[in-house]
């Protein structure tokens, strides 16, 4: 077993700048250690998991360039893929330059006869499906019943993406419906919790209002700053869902 190896997700769904992707790709080859260039790592999960499974096998300390650690450690668990000992350095907020700094100065062992592999996936379809943290989710089935695609199966005790392929790029609808942030969509352009961001700490609270007067009027003002907060979410994801069935029948047409 090799001591380092690092997988690079060569991300399709554009939520970095093509430049950005470049310089990232310009560094991996810079790196003293393996790289296996992957296109890219969420169709990976969901249609060739035992490339993965084989890739952790082989090396001993992984460092995964990718997204958000919360949606690439959630991916892996909900796909059964066996991936130990690695760590996620996140390219959405990370520079090229500090991929690198933070590679080298962990890489236990440096050799200059090191291994480039591009792997791309036979997934004709693009990756786009909803990751649960098991974490957060209270299993309130909320998302499995505002999605119309069938992509979850729901009971009290359980929620399960049972066909991720039957997602509608670009629909994140079912999970801005979560009230615990539990749906993520590694795909997602937006930086939130909805791409894997960590979710906030919630509800400030005004410990120092006093009981009556400034305290109900501000938390007056809270409660219907969030009920604004939670009907336009709604309408968004509303807006979301019927441009994706709209798109489905345009395609059944054709």
């Amino acid at each position: 077993m090799k001591k380092n190896c690092v997988i690079y997700c060569n991300c399709g769904a554009n939520i970095i700048s093509k430049e950005k992707q470049a310089q990232i790709s310009s560094v991996m080859g810079e790196l003293k250690t393996d790289v296996i260039e992957l296109h890219d790592l969420c169709a990976y999960s969901v249609h060739e998991k035992e490339v993965l499974s084989e890739i952790s096998s082989r090396y001993e300390k992984k460092w995964v360039v990718a997204c958000y650690p919360r949606a690439i450690d959630n991916m892996f668990r909900q796909n059964n893929i066996t991936f130990d000992n690695y760590e996620v350095l996140n390219f959405r907020l990370m520079s090229s330059g500090q991929i690198k700094t933070e590679v080298d100065g962990k890489l236990e062992q440096k050799s200059e006869d090191t291994v480039y592999e591009v792997k791309k996936t036979s997934l004709d379809v693009p990756a786009w499906y909803p990751i649960i943290d098991e974490e957060r989710c209270i299993y309130c089935g909320k998302c499995a019943r505002f999605c119309v695609f069938g992509v979850y199966k729901f009971s009290k005790k359980s929620l399960e993406v049972v066909e991720p392929l039957n997602c509608k790029n670009n629909c994140p609808a079912c999970g801005r419906t979560c009230p615990t942030s539990a749906i993520i969509f590694p795909r997602l352009p937006e930086n939130s919790a909805l791409s894997g961001a960590e979710p906030g700490s919630g509800e400030q609270v005004v410990a120092s209002a006093p009981k009556d007067g400034l305290f109900v009027m501000l938390n007056e003002r809270n409660k219907t700053r969030r009920s604004i907060f939670k009907n336009d979410m709604m309408q968004l994801a509303e807006d979301e869902k019927r441009k994706a069935i709209e798109e489905l029948k345009k395609r059944a047409k054709e």
